[in-house]
């Protein structure tokens, strides 16, 4: 979304004045790259994105306009208390455009998917290198920013969440808390996907784990797909991407930007480069949905759809006996442990030195 709308920009006026709008004219600070705020003051821009991923892009789902639309991230533009309008106003765009192509060709039906970003605090890092204990959200507050921009993306015709960008395992944790919440409360049963963004070639995610670990923290919310966005190029996700597949026991996605940024920012892998970066997932049989993140326009989904039509997707693992699986910086399966005596027995010990340190 951020791309095409800075692809739009590059075309069009897109200015403060266009950020604010008639509604925010007078607003008190600064509001242009709020692109979330464009779903109120610009539809006819966001829609018009929407329809050409479909179209032009061939797409099944497409993401909402909402990354930012949490009280936490509006606070940036003091707009948290047009939060609900925005992800309502995102989602209920996305649903109308999905609808009209939908209507098009009935025997091919798109859907819309609640995108639910990191926001821009971390729940398990201190934001001073003088206080590592130091914390500027809390995982209640997490919660309730969630849960409000759960229930507007619901409400406005969302037919899947996803908690996606997630560098901060514990942020992953209250949006599926919020989400779980929200879903008991309201009796509704909506399919939860779960994306993460290992922040660099060590395969780990901020927060410090790695793919497997962050996978084996949030399966207790039973999401329908894991997988992994954002950050690197395809090529860069593969060993990655096939160590998850050896693992998840849901649907797996990947949808990866457009290269690694260059110099300027920008990403320079074409919609060709792209397609043939993501082939590796399908030879292999890694993947059940793909997409694009950064960089990545609509010519470059309808080139690796192309692509991915000849092939068959992932086969969910069989259901297997239960285990217990344990998560830190890496996961810990606790399954057939034995001692010598052939009795179940795992040994669990402390690293310490024994000498003592003065």
């Amino acid at each position: 979304m951020g791309t095409m709308i800075q692809n739009y920009a590059k075309k069009n006026k897109l200015e403060e004045e266009e950020y604010r709008g008639e509604r925010f004219a007078n607003w008190t600070c600064n509001t242009k790259g709020n692109n979330d705020q464009l779903s109120i003051t610009q539809p006819h821009i966001i829609k018009g994105i929407y329809k050409e991923y479909l179209e032009v892009g061939g797409s099944d789902m497409i993401g909402t306009n909402t990354f930012s639309s949490t009280t936490i991230a509006m606070a940036d533009y003091e707009m948290e208390s047009y939060v609900y309008e925005l992800n309502y106003a995102g989602a209920r765009l996305a649903r109308e455009a999905c609808d009209e192509v939908t209507a098009k060709d009935p025997t091919k039906p798109r859907f819309v998917v609640g995108a639910m970003g990191p926001t821009n605090r971390t729940g398990s890092i201190s934001p001073s290198v003088e206080d590592p204990a130091a914390r500027n959200v809390t995982f209640d507050e997490l919660v309730d920013a969630y849960l409000e921009q759960a229930v507007a993306l619901v409400d406005g015709g969302a037919d899947i969440l996803m908690v996606e960008t997630i560098f901060d395992t514990l942020n992953a944790k209250a949006a599926l808390y919020a989400i779980g919440e929200y879903l008991e409360f309201s009796g509704l049963d909506i399919p939860v996907f779960v994306s993460g963004t290992l922040v660099d070639q060590s395969g780990r995610t901020l927060s410090g784990q790695t793919g497997e670990a962050f996978y084996a923290s949030i399966r207790h919310a039973k999401p329908m797909c894991v997988g992994l966005n954002c950050a690197l190029g395809a090529k860069h996700m593969t060993p990655f991407v096939e160590k998850l597949a050896n693992c998840v026991e849901c649907f797996l996605h990947v949808y990866s930007n457009a290269g690694l940024p260059n110099a300027m920012g920008g990403y320079d892998d074409t919609p060709e480069d792209m397609a043939r970066e993501n082939k590796v997932f399908f030879e292999n049989g890694w993947l059940n949905m793909v997409g694009g993140c950064c960089g990545s326009t609509p010519p470059h989904i309808k080139a690796i759809r192309e692509m991915s039509e000849s092939y068959k997707p992932r086969k969910l693992p069989d259901v297997g006996r239960p285990k217990m699986w344990l998560s830190g910086l890496e996961d810990l399966k606790v399954e057939d442990v034995h001692n010598h005596l052939g009795l179940p027995f795992l040994n669990v010990g402390e690293r310490c030195n024994i000498s003592g340190s003065i």
